[in-house]
């Protein structure tokens, strides 16, 4: 038995549900970079779009029978602190998802096993194959499992940078994703400063100042985040 079918086992073991289809569970541990695009090979992009959906589903619905009187804005801002690329790689860490699955050689040599966005996407597709080989109960044990901690650590303060955090607020409220642009560069190009606006669709543009552009880019992320800090629903538009 070589390393890989080794570690499929125990990702099965600690689900506690062996697959029927084979194929399905390979091709939701398979990563785009195999076969560098070539037809003949079936990763798990379309299945990572059904996950996402699954995902959201089981956490929705955790998150309004855990507190019947929580009001739309405040389960969206949950919801989106559970469904970030970020809280699906640590579930795919619990699961030992990382040593399951199939790269390519060059994708593997640039650290895509370790990347948050790659075993994020994998335990999407990971929990939509659940579904699809087990039906939604199957898929709502993995979740409540492996999202076990995730919950317990709710509405404790995250130290994620000022990007992340924006990033998960306008998707928690149903927007687009932030967008930087550069409104000028200074100074001389040993202490250069920077000053970069964001926009989130619907509110006003902030800037914020920097060294680099990705200081800038935080800077006014967060203060962004200070003046609409306990906003609750998305704003109105034209109907």
């Amino acid at each position: 038995m070589n390393t890989r079918t080794a570690a499929i086992e125990e990702l099965e073991r600690r689900i506690g549900y062996h697959f029927v289809d084979r194929d399905l569970l390979e091709r939701a541990l398979t990563h785009a970079s195999v076969g560098d695009g070539a037809r003949e090979v079936r990763h798990n992009e379309r299945l990572e779009f059904l996950g996402d959906r699954v995902l959201n589903l089981c956490a929705a619905e955790r998150l309004m029978a855990l507190d019947p009187d929580s009001r739309e804005g405040e389960m969206s801002r949950r919801l989106a602190n559970l469904v970030n690329f970020h809280a699906c790689a640590r579930a795919a860490h619990r699961v030992g998802l990382p040593d399951a699955l199939r790269l390519s050689a060059s994708a593997t040599k640039v650290g895509a096993r370790k990347s948050d966005a790659v075993l994020g996407d994998a335990c999407e597709a990971l929990m939509a194959a659940l579904y699809i080989d087990g039906g939604l109960d199957t898929a709502k044990a993995f979740f409540a499992r492996f999202w076990a901690e995730e919950f317990e650590d709710l509405d404790a303060p995250r130290s994620k940078d000022p990007k992340t955090q924006l990033q998960e607020w306008a998707q928690g409220l149903g927007l687009p994703l932030p967008r930087y642009q550069i409104i000028s560069r200074e100074g001389p190009a040993h202490a250069p400063v920077f000053v970069i606006e964001v926009e989130v669709e619907g509110f006003a543009a902030e800037r914020g100042e920097g060294g680099s552009r990705q200081a800038a880019e935080k800077s006014a992320a967060q203060t962004m985040l200070l003046k609409r800090e306990g906003a609750e629903s998305a704003p109105e538009t034209d109907q």
